[in-house]
Protein backbone atom coordinates (compact mmCIF):
# COMPACT_ATOMS: atom_id res chain seq x y z
CA UNK A 1 0.00 0.00 0.00
CA UNK A 2 1.31 3.12 -0.56
CA UNK A 3 0.06 6.94 -0.35
CA UNK A 4 0.61 10.49 -2.29
CA UNK A 5 1.12 13.72 -0.54
CA UNK A 6 1.09 16.71 -2.61
CA UNK A 7 2.25 20.08 -1.60
CA UNK A 8 0.68 23.27 -3.71
CA UNK A 9 1.83 27.19 -2.81
CA UNK A 10 -1.81 28.27 -3.90
CA UNK A 11 -3.90 30.77 -2.61
CA UNK A 12 -6.74 28.94 -0.95
CA UNK A 13 -9.49 31.19 -2.05
CA UNK A 14 -8.68 29.71 -5.31
CA UNK A 15 -7.98 25.97 -5.36
CA UNK A 16 -8.22 25.36 -9.17
CA UNK A 17 -5.17 22.58 -8.67
CA UNK A 18 -8.10 20.17 -7.05
CA UNK A 19 -11.17 18.81 -8.99
CA UNK A 20 -15.03 19.29 -7.98
CA UNK A 21 -16.19 16.55 -5.36
CA UNK A 22 -12.80 14.90 -5.35
CA UNK A 23 -12.09 15.15 -1.42
CA UNK A 24 -12.73 12.78 1.55
CA UNK A 25 -11.95 15.16 4.40
CA UNK A 26 -10.51 18.77 5.11
CA UNK A 27 -8.79 19.47 8.38
CA UNK A 28 -7.52 23.47 8.60
CA UNK A 29 -6.89 26.11 11.03
CA UNK A 30 -7.65 29.64 9.15
CA UNK A 31 -5.83 32.93 10.45
CA UNK A 32 -8.08 33.59 12.70
CA UNK A 33 -9.56 37.28 12.33
CA UNK A 34 -9.34 39.83 15.02
CA UNK A 35 -5.86 38.01 15.90
CA UNK A 36 -3.28 40.73 15.42
CA UNK A 37 -0.88 38.10 13.75
CA UNK A 38 -2.86 37.73 11.61
CA UNK A 39 -3.73 41.60 10.75
CA UNK A 40 -1.63 42.16 7.63
CA UNK A 41 -1.97 39.03 5.53
CA UNK A 42 -5.99 40.22 5.28
CA UNK A 43 -5.05 44.23 5.33
CA UNK A 44 -3.44 43.14 1.73
CA UNK A 45 -6.31 41.48 0.47
CA UNK A 46 -8.62 43.87 1.30
CA UNK A 47 -7.60 47.65 1.41
CA UNK A 48 -11.17 47.86 3.32
CA UNK A 49 -9.96 45.88 6.82
CA UNK A 50 -7.22 48.81 6.91
CA UNK A 51 -9.58 51.31 6.60
CA UNK A 52 -11.98 49.59 9.07
CA UNK A 53 -9.28 49.89 11.80
CA UNK A 54 -7.97 53.67 11.22
CA UNK A 55 -11.91 54.29 11.82
CA UNK A 56 -11.82 52.14 14.94
CA UNK A 57 -14.58 50.26 13.56
CA UNK A 58 -13.70 46.86 14.88
CA UNK A 59 -17.04 44.78 13.73
CA UNK A 60 -16.40 46.25 10.05
CA UNK A 61 -12.89 44.78 10.16
CA UNK A 62 -14.14 41.11 11.55
CA UNK A 63 -16.92 40.68 8.75
CA UNK A 64 -14.38 41.93 5.88
CA UNK A 65 -11.89 39.59 7.14
CA UNK A 66 -14.62 36.61 7.75
CA UNK A 67 -15.78 37.10 3.95
CA UNK A 68 -12.34 36.31 2.68
CA UNK A 69 -12.47 33.28 4.98
CA UNK A 70 -15.97 32.55 2.77
CA UNK A 71 -14.60 32.51 -0.32
CA UNK A 72 -12.30 29.77 1.12
CA UNK A 73 -15.38 27.63 2.59
CA UNK A 74 -17.12 28.06 -0.35
CA UNK A 75 -14.16 26.06 -2.24
CA UNK A 76 -13.88 23.65 0.17
CA UNK A 77 -17.81 22.36 -0.31
CA UNK A 78 -17.04 22.25 -4.21
CA UNK A 79 -13.86 19.97 -3.67
CA UNK A 80 -15.38 17.72 -0.72
CA UNK A 81 -17.18 14.79 -1.97
CA UNK A 82 -20.82 14.33 -1.13
CA UNK A 83 -21.20 13.09 2.60
CA UNK A 84 -17.69 14.11 3.45
CA UNK A 85 -16.72 16.33 6.24
CA UNK A 86 -15.03 20.07 7.28
CA UNK A 87 -13.34 20.26 9.97
CA UNK A 88 -12.17 23.80 10.83
CA UNK A 89 -10.03 24.85 14.53
CA UNK A 90 -10.90 28.06 15.21
CA UNK A 91 -10.23 30.46 18.58
CA UNK A 92 -12.62 33.59 19.27
CA UNK A 93 -10.70 36.74 19.64
CA UNK A 94 -10.51 39.38 22.40
CA UNK A 95 -9.41 43.11 21.53
CA UNK A 96 -9.55 46.53 22.83
CA UNK A 97 -10.33 48.98 20.08
CA UNK A 98 -11.06 52.58 21.22
CA UNK A 99 -10.55 51.45 24.92
CA UNK A 100 -13.25 48.70 24.38
CA UNK A 101 -12.40 45.27 25.01
CA UNK A 102 -14.61 43.13 23.35
CA UNK A 103 -14.53 39.33 22.44
CA UNK A 104 -15.03 38.59 18.55
CA UNK A 105 -16.41 35.32 18.13
CA UNK A 106 -15.02 33.66 15.02
CA UNK A 107 -16.79 30.51 15.78
CA UNK A 108 -20.24 31.86 15.46
CA UNK A 109 -19.29 33.49 12.07
CA UNK A 110 -18.04 30.25 10.56
CA UNK A 111 -20.91 28.39 11.76
CA UNK A 112 -23.26 30.73 9.88
CA UNK A 113 -21.37 31.18 6.88
CA UNK A 114 -20.91 27.08 6.20
CA UNK A 115 -24.63 26.89 7.14
CA UNK A 116 -25.37 29.36 3.67
CA UNK A 117 -22.69 28.15 1.89
CA UNK A 118 -24.84 24.65 2.43
CA UNK A 119 -23.07 22.72 4.89
CA UNK A 120 -24.71 20.94 7.47
CA UNK A 121 -23.37 21.24 10.86
CA UNK A 122 -22.87 18.67 13.49
CA UNK A 123 -21.93 18.55 16.85
CA UNK A 124 -18.79 20.44 17.51
CA UNK A 125 -15.23 19.54 19.87
CA UNK A 126 -14.23 22.66 22.72
CA UNK A 127 -10.36 21.93 22.04
CA UNK A 128 -9.51 22.96 26.22
CA UNK A 129 -5.79 24.02 25.66
CA UNK A 130 -4.97 25.86 29.28
CA UNK A 131 -2.16 27.74 30.07
CA UNK A 132 -0.58 27.96 33.65
CA UNK A 133 0.79 31.13 32.95
CA UNK A 134 0.43 33.54 36.03
CA UNK A 135 -0.73 36.70 34.05
CA UNK A 136 -3.29 34.66 32.25
CA UNK A 137 -6.17 36.73 33.57
CA UNK A 138 -7.84 39.71 32.41
CA UNK A 139 -8.77 42.63 33.46
CA UNK A 140 -9.11 44.30 37.31
CA UNK A 141 -7.93 41.07 38.99
CA UNK A 142 -10.40 40.29 42.02
CA UNK A 143 -12.19 43.66 41.85
CA UNK A 144 -16.10 42.96 40.53
CA UNK A 145 -17.42 44.15 37.23
CA UNK A 146 -13.78 45.06 35.56
CA UNK A 147 -12.56 41.33 34.99
CA UNK A 148 -12.83 38.93 31.90
CA UNK A 149 -13.40 35.29 31.34
CA UNK A 150 -9.85 34.06 30.44
CA UNK A 151 -10.01 32.31 26.74
CA UNK A 152 -8.72 28.89 27.19
CA UNK A 153 -10.00 27.08 24.72
CA UNK A 154 -10.83 26.43 20.78
CA UNK A 155 -13.52 25.06 19.06
CA UNK A 156 -13.10 22.34 16.27
CA UNK A 157 -15.86 23.15 13.74
CA UNK A 158 -17.92 20.07 12.27
CA UNK A 159 -19.72 19.94 8.96
CA UNK A 160 -21.02 17.82 6.71
CA UNK A 161 -21.59 17.93 2.63
CA UNK A 162 -25.02 16.48 2.02
CA UNK A 163 -26.28 13.25 3.68
CA UNK A 164 -24.29 10.00 5.23
CA UNK A 165 -21.70 8.37 2.90
CA UNK A 166 -23.28 5.04 1.64
CA UNK A 167 -20.58 1.99 1.70
CA UNK A 168 -22.09 0.00 -1.02
CA UNK A 169 -19.32 -2.17 -2.44
CA UNK A 170 -17.42 -4.84 -0.36
CA UNK A 171 -14.54 -3.30 -1.28
CA UNK A 172 -15.73 -0.17 0.23
CA UNK A 173 -16.79 -2.06 3.16
CA UNK A 174 -13.86 -3.96 3.92
CA UNK A 175 -11.86 -0.65 3.88
CA UNK A 176 -14.07 0.73 6.03
CA UNK A 177 -13.43 -1.88 8.42
CA UNK A 178 -9.73 -1.97 8.53
CA UNK A 179 -9.89 1.77 8.96
CA UNK A 180 -11.69 1.21 12.42
CA UNK A 181 -10.34 2.59 15.81
CA UNK A 182 -10.33 0.62 19.00
CA UNK A 183 -13.59 0.82 21.63
CA UNK A 184 -11.25 3.15 24.09
CA UNK A 185 -9.87 5.54 21.25
CA UNK A 186 -14.13 6.23 20.40
CA UNK A 187 -14.33 6.94 24.26
CA UNK A 188 -12.01 9.68 24.26
CA UNK A 189 -11.99 10.92 20.77
CA UNK A 190 -15.87 11.58 20.34
CA UNK A 191 -16.24 13.47 23.21
CA UNK A 192 -16.81 16.94 22.98
CA UNK A 193 -13.91 18.16 25.41
CA UNK A 194 -10.45 17.22 23.99
CA UNK A 195 -7.51 18.49 26.83
CA UNK A 196 -3.92 18.54 25.53
CA UNK A 197 -1.53 21.17 25.67
CA UNK A 198 -1.15 23.16 21.97
CA UNK A 199 2.21 22.98 20.66
CA UNK A 200 5.62 25.52 20.21
CA UNK A 201 4.20 28.47 17.88
CA UNK A 202 7.85 29.24 17.07
CA UNK A 203 9.64 28.86 14.00
CA UNK A 204 13.12 29.56 13.15
CA UNK A 205 12.92 30.83 9.78
CA UNK A 206 13.54 34.17 9.51
CA UNK A 207 11.78 35.43 5.99
CA UNK A 208 8.69 34.18 7.35
CA UNK A 209 6.52 35.08 10.19
CA UNK A 210 7.77 34.67 13.90
CA UNK A 211 5.03 32.30 14.71
CA UNK A 212 3.26 29.13 13.05
CA UNK A 213 -0.17 29.14 14.70
CA UNK A 214 0.60 25.29 13.95
CA UNK A 215 -1.72 22.79 16.08
CA UNK A 216 -0.48 20.18 17.81
CA UNK A 217 -0.11 16.38 15.53
CA UNK A 218 -2.65 15.12 17.65
CA UNK A 219 -6.09 17.19 16.69
CA UNK A 220 -5.44 16.65 13.14
CA UNK A 221 -4.25 12.80 13.75
CA UNK A 222 -7.56 12.67 15.69
CA UNK A 223 -9.69 14.07 13.28
CA UNK A 224 -8.09 11.84 10.56
CA UNK A 225 -8.92 8.65 12.22
CA UNK A 226 -12.37 9.83 12.75
CA UNK A 227 -13.95 10.79 10.02
CA UNK A 228 -11.75 9.02 6.79
CA UNK A 229 -11.18 5.82 5.47
CA UNK A 230 -7.62 4.43 4.71
CA UNK A 231 -6.45 5.53 1.00
CA UNK A 232 -8.85 8.63 1.70
CA UNK A 233 -7.60 11.89 0.19
CA UNK A 234 -7.30 14.68 3.25
CA UNK A 235 -6.97 18.31 2.80
CA UNK A 236 -5.63 21.24 4.20
CA UNK A 237 -6.61 24.32 2.38
CA UNK A 238 -4.10 26.72 5.07
CA UNK A 239 -1.01 23.91 5.44
CA UNK A 240 1.33 25.70 7.34
CA UNK A 241 4.20 23.82 8.92
CA UNK A 242 2.13 20.41 7.72
CA UNK A 243 1.27 18.81 10.74
CA UNK A 244 -1.88 17.63 8.67
CA UNK A 245 0.02 15.95 6.26
CA UNK A 246 2.20 14.05 9.06
CA UNK A 247 -0.75 13.64 10.68
CA UNK A 248 -2.64 12.04 7.20
CA UNK A 249 0.64 9.55 6.78
CA UNK A 250 0.25 8.31 9.60
CA UNK A 251 -3.29 7.42 9.07
CA UNK A 252 -2.60 5.63 5.65
CA UNK A 253 -4.23 8.21 4.14
CA UNK A 254 -3.26 10.56 0.97
CA UNK A 255 -3.45 14.66 1.05
CA UNK A 256 -3.17 17.40 -0.54
CA UNK A 257 -1.64 20.63 1.08
CA UNK A 258 -2.15 24.26 0.26
CA UNK A 259 -0.01 27.08 1.92
CA UNK A 260 -0.13 30.68 0.24
CA UNK A 261 3.57 31.69 2.01
CA UNK A 262 5.98 30.00 -0.26
CA UNK A 263 8.50 30.50 2.60
CA UNK A 264 6.97 27.12 4.62
CA UNK A 265 7.29 25.09 1.90
CA UNK A 266 10.94 24.15 3.37
CA UNK A 267 9.75 23.62 6.93
CA UNK A 268 7.17 21.24 5.40
CA UNK A 269 9.62 19.04 3.44
CA UNK A 270 12.09 19.19 6.53
CA UNK A 271 9.22 18.23 8.85
CA UNK A 272 8.33 15.13 6.69
CA UNK A 273 11.60 13.65 6.45
CA UNK A 274 12.06 14.53 10.10
CA UNK A 275 8.66 12.97 11.43
CA UNK A 276 9.06 9.13 9.28
CA UNK A 277 10.55 7.75 12.69
CA UNK A 278 7.75 9.43 14.72
CA UNK A 279 5.25 8.10 12.84
CA UNK A 280 6.30 4.70 13.22
CA UNK A 281 6.77 5.29 16.54
CA UNK A 282 2.92 6.37 16.99
CA UNK A 283 2.12 2.57 14.96
CA UNK A 284 4.06 0.15 17.64
CA UNK A 285 2.24 2.78 20.43
CA UNK A 286 -1.01 2.52 19.77
CA UNK A 287 -0.68 -1.53 19.17
CA UNK A 288 0.99 -1.37 22.83
CA UNK A 289 -1.29 1.08 24.79
CA UNK A 290 -4.28 -1.09 23.46
CA UNK A 291 -2.67 -4.75 24.49
CA UNK A 292 -2.35 -2.91 28.38
CA UNK A 293 -5.74 -2.07 27.97
CA UNK A 294 -6.85 -5.01 27.63
CA UNK A 295 -5.28 -5.97 30.29
CA UNK A 296 -7.28 -4.14 32.88
CA UNK A 297 -10.86 -5.42 31.22
CA UNK A 298 -12.57 -9.06 31.76
CA UNK A 299 -14.69 -11.24 29.76
CA UNK A 300 -13.54 -9.65 26.43
CA UNK A 301 -15.47 -11.88 23.84
CA UNK A 302 -13.68 -10.85 20.27
CA UNK A 303 -10.77 -11.32 18.61
CA UNK A 304 -8.76 -9.25 16.16
CA UNK A 305 -8.39 -11.15 13.14
CA UNK A 306 -4.53 -9.40 11.98
CA UNK A 307 -3.38 -9.06 15.56
CA UNK A 308 -4.66 -12.00 16.96
CA UNK A 309 -5.60 -9.81 20.24
CA UNK A 310 -8.78 -9.30 22.21
CA UNK A 311 -10.87 -6.53 21.08
CA UNK A 312 -14.11 -5.01 23.14
CA UNK A 313 -16.62 -5.11 19.83
CA UNK A 314 -17.13 -6.87 16.68
CA UNK A 315 -16.19 -3.74 14.49
CA UNK A 316 -12.94 -3.85 15.48
CA UNK A 317 -12.50 -7.80 14.39
CA UNK A 318 -11.09 -6.78 10.83
CA UNK A 319 -9.55 -3.44 12.31
CA UNK A 320 -6.14 -3.36 10.20
CA UNK A 321 -3.51 -0.12 10.92
CA UNK A 322 -1.21 1.00 8.16
CA UNK A 323 2.21 0.64 9.43
CA UNK A 324 4.67 2.96 7.66
CA UNK A 325 7.67 1.43 6.05
CA UNK A 326 9.53 4.74 4.36
CA UNK A 327 8.55 8.33 3.20
CA UNK A 328 10.41 9.25 -0.58
CA UNK A 329 10.38 12.33 -2.37
CA UNK A 330 9.06 11.24 -6.33
CA UNK A 331 8.99 14.85 -7.48
CA UNK A 332 8.31 18.53 -6.45
CA UNK A 333 6.44 18.85 -4.03
CA UNK A 334 5.06 15.26 -3.91
CA UNK A 335 5.66 12.36 -1.33
CA UNK A 336 5.17 8.92 -1.43
CA UNK A 337 4.94 7.10 1.80
CA UNK A 338 5.32 3.44 1.45
CA UNK A 339 3.17 0.69 4.20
Amino acid sequence: METLHKIYINDARNMNCIEDNSIDLIVTSPPYPMIEMWDELFKNIDEGISNAFEEGNGFLAFELMHRQLDVVWSECFRVLKEGSYLCINIGDATRTINNNFILYPNHARIINACINIGFYPLPDILWRKQTNAPNKFMGSGMLPKGAYVTLEHEYILIFRKGTKKNYKSDAERKNRQESAYFWEERNVWFSDVWDFKGTSQKIGDSKSRDRSAAYPFELPYRIINMYSAKNDVVLDPFAGTGTTMIAAMACGRNSISIEIDVNFKSIIESKVMEYENFIKEIYKKRLRNHIEFTKTMKNIKYKNLNYDFPVVTNQEVNLKFSELKFIEKISENVYRAEY
